[in-house]
């Protein structure tokens, strides 16, 4: 017998993130936890004002589950999520959050981490980028300053000026540079941009173009001289099979496909696509950032700063140093609430 509980926490900004669809100083989070009486595995979902999601709407999705998993006992945990993609009404969001506190719960009673449990070994992980949201030239400069030593930065662009930004930003750093349009361009300003950016030694783009431009992407594809990884183009899994044409490689964002159990399909098909795989977060806590974390040996990038941004954060997790990622000596995904 699993019973649900949820929290409400606002995570507040160390400062206001923007990007080219909108400007933020907190966000709402959901904090899923599925209990069996001796271990509680621990999810989170966010609210999304772009993916129209709420936390009294993802609430009410995850309420819809708890009959069916009061009825379980032993389980795993990608039996059970075709059930709970039904109950939640295709709540992806609410589904990630149920999903990985399931996964969490899973491990712990093994007694081992998850990443053990799916033996897997983080000898190889990948450093974590820290995101650099759009402001004046001086804010972004200085928000570099604020992350000293930090081997990745990710730079979100959406303006006017985001060439010389960027040039401003690469004689202020060697360090290694991506960048994020949300889909901010125009095919014709993505190819300009694109030209520029491969100048200053910036390693990928992701999403360029707005989700559905399709022929858009295919002309960018076609002739960019640095990678385009999908990001708002791949939500689910069947989104997988089609930026393998368009793009050179996706980013996996656990709550937009529905947590742990996608995201492992997702990466299994776009390996066999050849298309490299990024996994990202939104704004959340260190309990959406130790879900990711246990997918790390399997990734060719990763974007796990959002506790980084947040001043309040309600939980106990993983934690990341200058872009190393360091597991608590814990089971399970390895976070407690605090």
């Amino acid at each position: 017998m699993l019973s649900v509980h949820l929290t409400l926490v606002t995570l507040q900004l160390r400062s206001t993130f923007r990007t080219s669809r909108e400007a933020r100083d907190s966000s709402d989070s959901l904090i899923v936890a599925v209990s069996d009486g001796a271990f509680t595995g621990l999810g989170e979902a966010a609210a999304h004002l772009y993916y129209r999601k709420t936390i009294a709407g993802m609430s009410a999705n995850v309420a819809n589950c708890r009959a069916f998993l009061a009825e379980v006992g032993e389980f795993h945990p990608e039996e059970l999520w075709p059930e709970l993609l039904r109950l939640t009404g295709g709540d992806l969001f609410a589904l990630c959050a149920l999903d990985n506190a399931l996964w969490d719960l899973w491990a712990q009673r093994q007694g081992k981490p998850l990443y053990i449990c799916w033996g897997l070994s983080t000898q190889n992980n990948v450093a974590s980028d820290v995101t650099i949201g759009i402001g004046s030239l001086e804010e972004m400069v200085g928000k570099l300053d604020d992350y000293p030593g930090w081997p990745i930065y990710k730079i979100k662009l959406a303006t006017a000026d985001d060439i010389s930004g960027m040039r401003a930003i690469r004689a202020h750093t060697d360090a290694v540079l991506r960048v994020d349009a949300n889909g901010a361009w125009s095919a014709e300003t993505g190819m300009v941009h694109a030209e520029a950016l491969a100048a200053l030694d910036v390693e990928f783009i992701e999403q360029p173009l707005k989700a559905d431009d399709w022929a858009g992407m295919k002309t960018m594809y076609a002739s960019s001289p640095l990678p385009l990884i999908a990001d708002e183009s791949c939500v689910r899994e069947e989104d997988v099979e089609r930026c393998s044409e368009l793009f050179h490689g996706i980013n996996i964002k656990l709550m937009k496909c529905g947590g742990l159990t996608p995201a492992r399909r997702m990466i299994t098909r776009a390996r066999e696509l050849n298309l490299s795989v990024m996994v990202g977060c939104m704004t959340e806590s260190s309990v959406g950032m130790s879900a990711i974390a246990h997918l790390l040996p399997l990734l060719d990038a990763v974007d796990m700063d959002g506790a980084l941004l947040i001043s309040n954060d309600p939980a106990d997790g993983v934690r990341v140093e200058q872009g190393v990622c360091l597991y608590p000596e814990r089971s399970g995904l390895g976070v407690v609430l605090v």
